[in-house]
């Protein structure tokens, strides 16, 4: 079986969420993700890192926003109207004027000395006062729904500000995890190029692929396994390379290729071999079979 965290960590669950892969690449990502568990659950968490992080942050409205406003707007209309009822005693004075004209009406507003107190009120002289607190009341409507709604589009265009700045945030965090992922694998693949205790294992096509070409970097002493794929054939859906070593002529599962590696972008490290005298590669169902199958081998090639 493969080395699950390997594939894990060679950054393809991330190229999957970005959607940078292959119709192929991506139904092997799938198979692999249906056949374990541990890679299904990591997938679902780049998922959610990739796509889910903006649903999760996305600002509404506050509850109850839209009653607030129209209970101020009903309360700004309601408010002219009370306002403009005349007191009690006022009222009655103007009853008293209107029922008797020739009859004086006595006045509560307050009047210096020598100044005549009997003053006559008639009903005429409501309506500037109610025209003046209808224009104030209206000044005041006006007023306080600008104010209400140019606050709301404030209120809008910052959250939406704030949306799209933790979604670039988000993206660029996890462009930088992939970035520091593919510099690390750079850095093993130059120390085992230049490792003189690897051994270069030339893979020649077969009769099935002739053109197709690899390699294996095979270290004896510490077991260590990387294949460096130069061309192989394009893979139908829910197929993937297997390595095999054969030890004295008995197969041994050296693990499966990533989709990207299988392209031939850069070194792969595969499963410790303690010895082999060849290397070969098959065609196998997604996520490897215990057994190769011969009649898919692509390439081969001995120590």
């Amino acid at each position: 079986m493969e080395n699950i965290q390997d594939y894990i960590e060679s950054g393809i669950l991330e190229q999957y969420a970005l959607g940078e892969l292959s119709p192929a690449e991506q139904a092997a990502v799938e198979a692999m993700a249906a056949r374990h568990p541990e890679v299904r659950e990591e997938l679902q968490q780049v998922q959610l890192a990739f796509g889910v992080y903006a649903e999760a942050h996305a600002l509404t409205p506050p509850a109850g926003m839209r009653e607030r406003v129209l209970h101020n707007v009903m309360a700004q209309i309601a408010a002219p109207a009370a306002n403009s009822t005349p007191n009690a005693s006022l009222r009655a004075d103007v009853d008293a004027a209107a029922q008797n004209p020739s009859a004086p009406v006595i006045s509560t507003q307050p009047v210096s000395y020598g100044e005549a107190v009997n003053r006559t009120l008639t009903p005429a002289a409501e309506a500037p006062a109610r025209s003046l607190w209808a224009m104030a009341a209206s000044v005041a409507l006006l007023l306080s729904l600008g104010a209400n709604f140019l606050l709301y589009s404030r209120w809008k265009d910052a959250s939406s500000d704030l949306v799209a700045l933790q979604n670039e945030k988000a993206r660029f965090a996890t462009t930088t995890t992939v970035l520091n992922r593919q510099v690390g694998d750079l850095r093993q693949e130059n120390q085992v190029l230049r490792n003189d205790e690897f051994r270069a294992v030339a893979l020649a096509g077969t009769k099935t692929a002739p053109t197709a070409h690899a390699r294996v970097l095979f270290n004896p002493a510490t077991h260590k396994v990387y294949v460096d794929v130069k061309s192989l054939p394009a893979l139908p859906a829910g197929k993937q390379y297997q390595l095999w070593a054969l030890d004295k002529g008995k197969p041994i599962d050296a693990g499966v290729l990533t989709a990207a590696t299988a392209t031939g972008e850069g070194l792969q490290a595969m499963k410790d071999i303690a010895s082999a005298q060849t290397f070969a590669m098959t065609v196998e169902p997604a996520g490897g079979s215990v057994n190769p199958t011969l009649s898919t081998m692509t390439v081969v090639g001995n120590i």
